[in-house]
């Protein structure tokens, strides 16, 4: 039963995101010759050109791709992503009869690369797809591991962009493109990682004790200390490991400071945390 939930909620997700994505693409990016990057984009000249429905390309273009997602994948994600196309490529089609909410080609590429981006984000949360490049791509690495799926879909995006250049006639297109595209994939950082982005902080320094104590006190955050050894002096240290939200970051960093001015300090980014404080 618990199994059928999960399934059942994928499809929602799935189909959900399917519609936001479709109408991001209708209404925004289509009216205004702009493309997001793989089969889509694809559509997008075929459509201007041949006056062929976006949504029918699509399906055409995906076929090829499902026989081997269905060979590579596995029937579950097979038939999620042949649902989740299928409403893609219809819901194209109807919106794309309402009128564009915005013939602003700045508008339209930020507008649209939010939906688009949000959509697919819930799509490929379901452990779906709606096909296209991103299929592709992972069929791809099935076959070769060691590639990377994020190089690949970058070469393939900035192939399609040059195509609608080449057919549409106009740089400009490519550019705004290019804005849809980032923004894309920065609300697909969004919908898997969330808003509340977390960073690590690392702390050299030989009052560790003190500067652990004063994060647990002030900010309310534990800490860990790493063994280690200085490779130039060569001499062992304790290395302070803490992760925080980002408004916490900078007053950890001033509070090392300010025990220690000579303390080595790290910030990067934790891409994703797990465990008390953070997501379960």
């Amino acid at each position: 039963m618990q199994l059928i939930k999960i399934q059942v909620k994928e499809y929602i997700f799935a189909i959900f995101g399917s519609f936001l994505a479709a109408f991001g693409t209708s209404l925004f990016l289509l009216p205004n010759q702009l493309s997001s990057g793989g089969f889509s984009g694809i559509a997008t000249v075929v459509y201007y050109l041949f006056h062929i429905s976006m949504g029918t390309t699509i399906i055409v273009l995906n076929i090829p791709v499902f026989v081997l997602a269905y060979i590579r994948e596995g029937k579950s994600f097979f038939f999620k992503t042949l649902v989740s196309t299928f409403v893609f490529s219809k819901a194209i089609d109807y919106f794309e009869k309402m009128t564009p909410f915005t013939t602003d080609k700045i508008l339209a590429s930020v507008y649209g690369g939010i939906l688009i981006g949000l959509g697919l984000g819930l799509v490929f949360k379901a452990k779906s797809s709606t096909g296209g490049t991103d299929l592709l791509a992972n069929i791809i690495k099935s076959y070769h591991n060691e590639v990377n799926i994020g190089q690949i879909l970058q070469v393939l995006d900035i192939v399609v962009v040059l195509l609608n250049i080449v057919f549409l006639r106009e740089i400009e297109i490519g550019l705004y493109s290019a804005i849809s595209i980032f923004i894309i994939n920065k609300m697909l950082d969004i919908v898997f990682e969330g808003i509340n982005f977390s960073k690590m902080i690392y702390i050299i320094s030989d009052e560790y004790q003190k500067i652990a104590e004063v994060i647990n006190q002030e900010i309310k955050r534990g800490a860990t200390g790493i063994y280690g050894k200085g490779m130039y002096t060569n001499q062992e240290k304790t290395i302070i490991m803490c992760v925080a939200r980002r408004r916490h970051i900078i007053k950890i960093k001033e509070l090392a400071q300010k025990i220690d001015e000579n303390s080595f300090i790290i910030i990067t980014d934790a891409r994703e945390v797990y465990g008390l404080g953070f997501k379960n």
